[in-house]
């Protein structure tokens, strides 16, 4: 290819309009990629303390012992942590002298424990829909620089009196690159996307999992 019409020649060379287009593009990428790669880590580290907890949840009978393990400071508890905290300390704010109290206080408990997941949930999928504005309007902000190119383009072909192949193909290839700028920020926008939605809701589900579980144990609780 010849130089002139290298990729990088081409950015260069472009209109001010389109190379706005291209940084904004340019911008959207690495902010899309910085979150995916931090609500990725996030993720992997939610599944880890799942597992972990629900060993030590699966091995300890008794609640009271597993419950004194974990931090008085809420904040420095890790998310499985505070589910199974708020839970069992709102069972054991007023004691169950009766079958009454012992209903009553599992409901209260599985109330705060359902809170405390949708926190949690919350907090797994903020900054997803940033992540899903990226993907559906990068295609349309690129099209718009290789719309707003072609027509500089053709504009420009006004003054020239014989049209070649030659005098027209370097503006519309440097405008169908910022089409390509703007598939190059929303697929892998789109793709992460969904595949961690997907993982927030099995994550979801983990911990809807554990709620019954406690519930149902708080119940047989005397």
């Amino acid at each position: 290819m010849d130089n002139s019409l290298s990729i990088f020649s081409l950015i260069i060379s472009a209109g001010i309009v389109v190379q706005i287009v291209m940084v904004v593009l340019v911008l959207m990428s690495v902010y899309s990629w910085t979150i995916i790669m931090s609500k990725k880590k996030t993720l992997m580290d939610a599944n880890k303390d799942i597992k972990r907890f629900h060993k030590n949840f699966s091995a300890n009978t008794d609640l009271d012992s597993l419950h004194s393990k974990i931090p008085n400071v809420k904040a420095n508890r890790t998310p499985m942590e505070h589910v199974f905290g708020a839970g069992y300390g709102e069972f054991t704010h007023t004691a169950s002298n009766s079958d009454q109290d012992l209903v009553l206080n599992s409901e209260r408990a599985y109330r705060s424990m359902n809170t405390a997941v949708n926190s949690q949930v919350d907090r797994l999928d903020h900054g997803l829909s940033i992540l899903a504005m990226i993907a559906s309007s990068s295609p349309y902000i690129g099209l718009f620089g290789t719309v707003w190119g072609i027509m500089h383009s053709f504009i420009g072909l006004a003054s020239v009196k014989h049209a070649t192949i030659s005098v027209v193909a370097p503006g519309i290839a440097e405008a169908l690159i910022a089409t390509a700028f703007g598939l190059f920020a929303a697929i892998p926008a789109t793709i992460a996307y969904n595949r961690l939605m997907t993982q927030v809701g099995e994550i979801n589900n983990k911990y809807t999992a554990f709620v019954e579980a406690l519930f149902v144990t708080l119940q047989r609780q005397k």
